[in-house]
């Protein structure tokens, strides 16, 4: 399962710390965080799912290398058109503070069917506010299993 993590690149003390915790839990539940790749809650994010032995993935808007914590890099090449890469590679959104970046992953996600939860961020009708990095993650795990289509069981390496 792959839980999105959007935020600012710039953003404040608490919103790093949040989303580093936000992080950390994601990890903690055996699923990958994807996130733009960048700073701010994009790093936080990768930071605290890493310490706690998580998959990271950064799907960059430019042909960089991202922040420091990231497992998996996906540069894109396409500034913000990436977002919507971002939210359709998600089975679910976790929104930690946030400008207009995040407000446009947002839109993709609610445009789309996915389930968005926030912490410090965007009040708006399809969001759900969380009380804090724990419910975010739990609610985000439980919406992401049930979107997820059922698939068979792979057989061994290199079969078809």
């Amino acid at each position: 399962m792959q839980i999105a993590v959007i935020g600012r690149g710039d953003c404040s003390g608490e919103e790093y710390r949040t989303a580093e915790t936000v992080g950390r839990l994601i990890a903690g539940s055996s699923a990958t965080v994807c996130c733009g790749g960048l700073g701010g809650v994009m790093e936080a994010a990768c930071r605290g799912a890493q310490e706690a032995g998580g998959t990271t993935v950064g799907i960059l808007p430019d042909t960089g290398d991202g922040n420091a914590y990231l497992d998996l890099i996906v540069r894109t090449g396409m500034g913000h058109a990436r977002n919507v890469i971002l939210i359709n590679s998600a089975d679910a959104v976790i929104a930690v503070g946030g400008g207009y970046g995040t407000l446009s992953e947002i839109a993709v996600a609610l445009k789309t069917g996915k389930p968005v939860f926030g912490l410090l961020t965007w009040e708006i009708e399809g969001v759900r506010a969380c009380a804090g990095p724990g419910e975010a993650v739990s609610l985000a795990v439980r919406a992401g299993r049930r979107s997820r289509p059922s698939r068979s069981p792979r057989g061994p390496a290199g079969s078809l």
